[in-house]
């Protein structure tokens, strides 16, 4: 995906947007005003359709309410993250923050409350796809491989395996994440720096995103996820990151 793409400037692919929501008004009001900002909108009002869509065109980014008939969004999160690559943020009337972090558990690369303002909920559309944009194009420009700590991560295809060579799955936050540590290690790194690298903007006082994908990555990574090896916290800092990082 292009920055053109991203921007959806004329003579080129508009970016797709995918609505799941049951709420008609909503998806008419998102579709209009995303429809107006060069976005192709699709929705669908249940998992079923969901899937669908999802298997017929080529969506970059999903809008995913959690309260939908038949299925729960938490279980529609879950698929999206193990069978779709693309962005996934979850918009919901569900303003508890244990909703807001189970969300972010299950790899939703952001998580937005209703009422939302449509202003921003453009610039986070904007935000994950122009991340996405971003990556890809330095995907496609690195090769080789990065080592540490045991692991080693095939910066092409973003596989990431362990000593023993078996396969780690990483969602694109979770990569995004590990990315800004190997290219800082041994520095510590607030929560806003995190934030700002993988999500574009400040945290807030509430926002426990970056913690919720730093505990992720360790369940995957720490021999003792409770006793951190490689990723471990500074008490009023942020995180650093403390294996040697071998390139090439």
């Amino acid at each position: 995906m292009s920055a053109d793409t991203i921007a959806g400037t004329p003579g080129t692919k508009h970016p797709r947007l995918l609505v799941v929501d049951d709420d008609q008004d909503i998806v008419d009001i998102i579709k209009r005003y995303f429809s107006a900002q060069g976005f192709d909108v699709a929705a669908a009002a249940d998992g079923s359709a969901m899937r669908a869509v999802i298997d017929a065109q080529d969506i970059d980014v999903v809008l995913l309410d959690l309260g939908l008939p038949g299925e729960d969004g938490f279980i529609l999160t879950r698929y999206l993250r193990e069978r779709w690559k693309g962005a996934l943020i979850i918009v919901t009337g569900r303003g508890d923050s244990i909703d807001r972090v189970v969300g972010l558990e299950l790899g939703a690369d952001d998580y937005v409350t209703k009422p939302f303002d449509l202003r921003e909920l453009l610039a986070r559309v904007r935000s994950v796809l122009r991340r996405a944009s971003e990556s890809a194009s330095a995907v496609g420009t690195q090769h080789g491989h990065i080592r540490f700590g045991g692991f080693r991560l095939n910066i092409g295809s973003r596989e990431l395996t362990d000593a023993g060579g078996k396969v780690i799955a990483l969602t694109t936050g979770e990569f995004e994440l590990l990315d800004a540590f190997i290219a800082n290690p041994n520095r510590v790194l607030s929560r806003d720096d995190l934030m700002n690298r993988i999500h574009g903007r400040d945290a807030g006082p509430f926002d426990r995103a970056i913690d919720v994908q730093i505990g992720r990555l360790r369940r995957k990574m720490e021999a003792d996820p409770a006793q951190p090896a490689l990723i471990k916290s500074v008490r009023g800092a942020g995180y650093i990151f403390t294996a040697r990082v071998d390139r090439g």
